[in-house]
């Protein structure tokens, strides 16, 4: 698929991967729709990047947790850009619990954790394919992890809701075909604010990987971008680890 003028809805655009995949997606020509929860600063500042460089962008505040307000915000954007085209289903949220801290999982962590992560993807991607369907043609990339092939990661509930979307991705990439093409990037360790006042600990990982660097968004940004343009492609969980689960 070739992305100009296509129209890409990113969820968490305004900081990490998200912002990076806003960025690069204007770069190919896509026109996107940055939405945050949270970091209204950081996806007004990517969406200043994106028009500086002559593209066409917008930021939205919604929840993903609330479908009332996604169903709201699919509406915006396709009121004002027209149609959605593409949706990066990137917001997710994390705990940093230790994974024998069975304790400290609590109920409340779970329910975040999957509303965020696991119901908000589905509710985003519901409200984008309604409007893909009528064009016959769209495509969706939902952000995983290698926690959830591993098992291990910044906490138990965390690992178990990416194990989620990865099943995610194959429901849909069935429930949606042939119009729509549903796949998953699953990063390994990405330098990103999540590293914040763990540096130490992500340094002492490039050693243990094979390709000996950390990932950076931008590295997921193209691997993202790929799999919208890739049109005989549904279903996959592509994992970007620099070879750590080898």
């Amino acid at each position: 698929m070739d992305l100009q003028n296509k129209v890409a809805w990113v969820t968490g655009g305004g900081t990490g991967i998200g912002r990076a995949a806003s960025i690069e997606l204007a770069r190919r020509g896509a026109i996107v729709a940055i939405s945050y929860s949270q970091s209204r600063e950081d996806a007004e500042s990517a969406v200043r990047i994106i028009n500086g460089e002559g593209g066409r962008a917008a930021a939205f505040r919604a929840d993903v947790t609330r479908e009332n307000e996604v169903a709201e915000l699919a509406g915006l954007i396709s009121e004002m850009f027209g149609t959605i085209d593409l949706l990066v289903n990137n917001a997710s949220v994390t705990r940093h619990i230790p994974m024998c801290d069975l304790d400290s999982a609590t109920e409340d962590v779970w329910d975040e954790l999957y509303a965020v992560n696991v119901k908000g993807m589905f509710a985003c991607a519901k409200a984008a394919a309604s409007r893909m369907k009528k064009n016959k043609n769209g495509a969706i990339v939902n952000v995983g992890s290698i926690a959830g092939l591993t098992g291990l990661g910044s906490s138990i509930p965390y690992a178990v809701s990416k194990a989620a979307v990865h099943g995610l991705t194959k429901s849909l990439a069935q429930a949606l075909a042939p119009e729509i093409r549903v796949n998953c990037v699953a990063p390994g360790a990405v330098a990103t604010r999540w590293w914040k006042g763990r540096e130490a600990a992500m340094n002492a990982l490039i050693g243990k990987l094979p390709l000996q660097r950390i990932a950076t968004p931008e590295d997921i940004a193209g691997i993202i971008c790929s799999l919208l343009e890739q049109e005989a492609v549904t279903g996959q969980i592509l994992t970007a680890d620099a070879g750590q689960t080898l």
